[in-house]
């Protein structure tokens, strides 16, 4: 199982929590997000492709609260069967997430995420892809992101809709993709869902 534990990092500007939250309901968790203790959250996933996406979630800070988050994303097991709220879960996973949030509160750069395991090495290069990933999610403009929120990952021929939504040509659709790096992103994510998936097989 994939544990996801996020924190606030900018605590200046008050409790973002609801915020984050909000965001994080576009993705589908076992165990949903919910407020553990003070600024943190938690939520459990079975597909490291999208505990991938709720991290990712995190590092935009325009639609969480308008600060920034430590995310830790831990890979192991969880006691069986699985409770149906974040406070009654048990398990080495829980272990492994705490460890590897407590590793990103320590990254200096607004990429504050990291992962945790059974196997360090693979733990260690799955974080490098994310960092990567989150320091292109956490750059990208307003303006970009009115354009990607309109797109879904793998489908061809929706540039021009999105131009007619938005009212802008499509040549602009299509630079603010080339500029936010979208499709690199969603290319890359699933290496560090095979190496995370890899953290969780039998030597």
């Amino acid at each position: 199982m994939y544990t996801v534990t996020i924190n606030q990092r900018d605590r200046e500007p008050g409790d973002r929590v609801p915020q984050l939250l909000r965001a994080l309901g576009r993705v589908s968790p076992e165990v949903p997000f919910a407020r553990t203790v003070g600024d943190e959250v938690q939520g459990v996933f079975s597909s490291p492709s999208v505990a991938i996406e709720a991290g990712l979630a995190a590092m935009r800070a325009d639609a969480c609260g308008g600060v920034r988050w430590n995310v830790g994303i831990g890979v192991g097991p969880l006691g069986e069967p699985l409770p149906e709220a974040i406070d009654d879960v048990t398990g080495l996973g829980l272990v492994y997430s705490r460890r590897a949030v407590e590793r990103a509160q320590h990254i200096k750069d607004e990429a504050a995420i990291a992962v945790d395991g059974p196997d360090s090495a693979l733990a260690a290069e799955a974080a490098a892809i994310l960092r990567l990933l989150a320091l292109t999610v956490a750059r990208r403009t307003t303006a970009e992101w009115r354009v990607l929120e309109l797109l879904t990952p793998g489908v061809r021929g929706q540039q021009k809709a999105v131009a007619e939504a938005l009212g802008i040509t499509a040549q602009a659709v299509s630079k603010a993709i080339a500029r936010a790096l979208w499709s690199e992103e969603h290319d890359a994510r699933p290496a560090a869902a095979r190496l995370m998936r890899l953290m969780l097989e039998p030597l």
